[in-house]
């Protein structure tokens, strides 16, 4: 295929929630599916892997000190993924061996953090199987807050993708300006925007984004329904007392860089979304709006990045 063109796949499924070595195997499944169609990238949603915390709304998650919140979080922390333990060696094998780049969301059980909080993060495997960012989420966003930790500016990063310049974000990131002003900097002109579901989230900032950044967008949500709680969760009764039909109904979809749909928000539909774009349609629309390049006025405005992953010690020995 030409070095122009790069076909994705936006990988919309559910998760075995809470479960990681069975919802990494559904992950597996998808990339193999996607390098049979000779996909170059495929997307998978936020904390897909192990699972999105949908407890917190379900049980008064802000509740102090109470049993059920923790035996779920303890849950929660026990399925999460740790990197530094080869958690994802499976995944980046099939990266290589299949050359074909991943972004997939999880839950960081981040050993330079000690090894017991949180992260939403973002992982970019390249084409090559190798890691080679980790975002964590900056500002979990409302009940999240009492599950995850506020990640840093490590995983700003964007990536060369054939001839695009890839990055991404988790969630409500995409609202906030500044993340999307440095990956846009940086030169990104694919963005990933990566939900836990619904097209509430995805049907106005996946356009916005297209059309302020002139690049394209791609949205990628999982699903989650009453039945795809496992019945060995803690507490199921609980979660199901009060969980709706349906907690994430998708929305996956692709804005082009005009910021009109290429791919429509896809509901209710479990799957692989295909799709092949060309970056010739990123130089036709920077031609008159660019908002870092010859629309930017940095003598004027400039955006400071720290990119330091932060961490509580610094060993000497």
């Amino acid at each position: 295929m030409s070095s122009n063109l790069l076909k994705v796949a936006l990988a919309q499924i559910s998760p075995v929630w809470l479960n990681k070595e069975k919802t990494i195997t559904k992950i597996k499944n998808s990339i193999q599916d996607a390098a049979k169609q000779q996909c170059e990238l495929i997307v998978f949603g936020e904390a897909l892997l192990p699972g999105y915390p949908f407890w917190l709304a379900l049980t008064g998650g802000a509740e102090w000190n109470t049993k059920v919140n923790k035996e779920l979080h303890a849950h929660y922390t026990r399925n999460a993924i740790q990197i530094e333990a080869g958690e994802l060696d499976d995944i980046c094998q099939l990266a290589a061996e299949n050359n074909i780049a991943i972004y997939l969301g999880i839950i960081e059980r981040a050993q330079n953090r000690g090894g017991h909080s949180l992260y939403c993060s973002l992982v970019y495997v390249d084409q090559k199987g190798k890691i080679q960012s980790i975002h964590r989420k900056l500002q979990p966003t409302y009940d999240e807050r009492l599950t995850w930790a506020p990640g840093d500016g490590n995983g700003l990063q964007v990536h060369p993708l054939k001839e695009f310049t890839v990055g991404g974000l988790n969630c409500w990131e995409n609202w906030m300006p500044l993340p999307r002003t440095a990956l846009y900097g940086l030169g990104e002109n694919l963005h990933i925007a990566v939900w836990p579901g619904s097209d509430h989230n995805t049907k106005d900032i996946t356009r916005f984004i297209a059309r302020e950044s002139r690049s394209f967008v791609i949205s990628v949500s999982s699903l989650m329904s009453r039945e795809d709680f496992p019945k060995n969760t803690p507490h199921i009764e609980q979660l199901l007392e009060k969980a709706p039909e349906v907690m994430a109904n998708g929305g996956s979809c692709i804005a082009g860089p005009d910021g009109e749909w290429i791919i429509e928000p896809v509901l209710h539909k479990e799957g692989l979304i295909v799709h092949t774009i060309d970056f010739n349609r990123v130089y036709e629309e920077r031609q008159n709006f660019d908002a870092v390049g010859h629309y930017s006025r940095p003598d004027v405005t400039k955006l400071m990045v720290n990119r330091e992953r932060q961490q509580i010690i610094e060993v000497k020995d």
